[in-house]
């Protein structure tokens, strides 16, 4: 399991190592290894150009010392120093390896057009203006300087200088991932020590690139993680497996109510994410023509066609439900809802059923779990806030929603997050932008319904879910079909595999 710490957790645990090691240690260890990714990086370092962001932190003293040991192998290396203070044992470093500098802090109007010849003019660009005490928007020049960088990397293009960002871009929180104003857009980021929670929650998370890890020893004095990633390792160890005394109720039945005359594709989605992901059984529960369409595609569901008037109770028993997608918000859809949070099993609450407990989130409050999987716009009901204010800061949000309503949350997103009470928020590293069409979240309460059926609690069940939904939506352009089609392929191969050595 990958952890991640936040910013005062980090410091201390550095305070801590520290006081055990020579004076310099620490920052010798992440220059290192910052230098040996740039390496690989840029394949050939001899005759390669780089181009140091300098700031008055420790972040900046780690690019010094690390762009003296590229300069050392052949590398022009010119820092732009735009600190109030500057890591003079890695200045004299860089100097020594015949690294130039450019000293904008003395420099006048003109140092923005020669800094921009610089990074049109680089391989690589190096970013240490900011470190893990960064919050808010960055001052100047950091903030120039972060756009400029930004205006030089051609990412769309694809003809610019490598960006890396030393242990988090800067203008990113690094506890929260916020972005609240010019921030680095890094290819890479080079982490030291432990992950950071900004790096792998969006915003933060799309500044930050990929994500290398260098470890500096600090594992054993960082505290419990306040943000976690199952790996793939994790995920197969939790997935249920049948063995020689399953049958279709042991495995789990899941009952899914979805569905309406104008979103009938919903249910058919939602029955096939259940039915691809390994449920024993699926009862499906809906009025007449999304009956017809998931009784077409899923011949091996248990239907039961909903007339008005009638509840849930002849459905027969299940082990959980998935509630919601396409159910429509209308009157007999909310005594739907109403009937299944009755119920004593494990409930997903997805679309519409959100929509509706959140005009009353009583509905909520039950003995028996509860998973709510929104998307921002859905919990900006639950919760009451401004999606952008959401989208802002996830980390923040899906523990309030946590709090205020007492149930786990799978906050879907550019990140997803999975949330219970007491426990780390998990991350999702799996998935792709190709994810965001419609009905990949009917698919994706599929999945997580046969889980909680399996009796997996919401927090794991959410969380192996989200993983594979991710994996299953990883090659794009796709339709939510394509997802639901991978599903099955994607599950196989995780429980095949050996993890033992990884």
């Amino acid at each position: 399991m990958l952890s991640a710490h936040t910013s005062d957790q980090v410091r201390t645990a550095e305070a801590a190592l520290m006081a055990k090691l020579p004076h310099g240690t620490l920052m010798d260890r992440a220059a290192t290894g910052l230098a040996v990714t740039c390496a690989a990086l840029l394949g050939g370092v001899y005759g390669s150009r780089v181009v140091l962001l300098v700031g008055s932190g420790d972040n900046g003293g780690d690019a010094l010392f690390a762009g003296a040991r590229l300069a050392a192998r052949g590398a022009r290396v010119e820092a732009v120093l735009a600190g109030t203070r500057v890591h003079e044992a890695g200045l004299a470093a860089l100097r020594r390896a015949g690294g130039r500098v450019l000293d904008i802090r003395a420099a006048e109007d003109g140092w923005r057009e020669r800094v921009r010849a610089l990074l049109g003019a680089a391989d690589l660009v190096m970013d240490g203006l900011l470190g893990i005490g960064g919050s808010g928007a960055p001052r100047e020049p950091y903030s120039t300087l972060a756009g400029l960088t930004r205006e030089a990397s051609g990412r769309a293009a694809g003809d610019g200088p490598l960006v890396v960002a030393v242990d988090v871009p800067s203008g990113v929180d690094a506890t929260t991932g916020r972005v609240e104003g010019e921030a680095v857009e890094a290819d890479v980021t080079v982490t030291f020590g432990t992950y950071k929670a900004g790096l792998l929650v969006s915003p933060g998370a799309r500044h930050a690139g990929r994500v290398e890890f260098v470890d500096i020893g600090l594992g054993p004095y960082t505290p419990e993680p306040e943000v976690t990633a199952l790996t793939g390792a994790d995920v197969a160890a939790l997935l249920p497996r049948p063995d020689t005394t399953s049958d279709k109720y042991r495995r789990g039945v899941v009952g899914v109510a979805a569905g309406s005359h104008g979103y009938t594709g919903a249910a058919v989605l939602a029955v096939g994410g259940a039915v691809r992901s390994g449920a024993g059984m699926v009862r499906y529960a809906g009025v007449a023509e999304p009956v017809a369409q998931v009784r077409a595609r899923w011949p091996e569901a248990v239907i039961t066609e909903l007339r008005p008037g009638q509840g849930i109770g002849e459905v027969g028993r299940v082990q959980a439900w998935v509630l919601g997608p396409g159910l429509g918000t209308g009157p007999e859809s909310l005594e739907v809802v109403r009937a299944v949070l009755a119920s004593d099993v494990p409930v997903l609450v997805d679309a519409d059923a959100l929509t509706l407990v959140a005009q009353d989130r009583s509905l909520l409050r039950r003995t028996a779990p509860v998973l709510v999987t929104p998307h921002a716009g859905e919990l900006s009901r639950l919760l009451g806030v401004p999606r952008e204010r959401i989208e802002a800061d996830p980390l923040d949000h899906v523990r309030r929603a946590v709090a205020e309503l007492g149930v786990t949350v799978l906050l879907k997103g550019s990140t997803t997050l999975v949330a219970r009470d007491g426990l780390p928020v998990r991350v999702n590293l799996t998935g792709s932008p190709w994810l965001a069409t419609a009905g990949t979240g009917d698919v994706l309460a599929g999945i997580a319904g046969t889980l909680l059926a399996a009796g997996l609690d919401p927090y794991d069940a959410a969380s192996c879910a989200a993983h594979l939904h991710g994996l299953a939506g990883a090659d794009g352009p796709l339709s939510a079909w394509d997802v639901l089609e991978a599903v099955q392929g994607v599950l196989r191969s995780l429980l095949e595999s050996d993890f033992r050595s990884r």
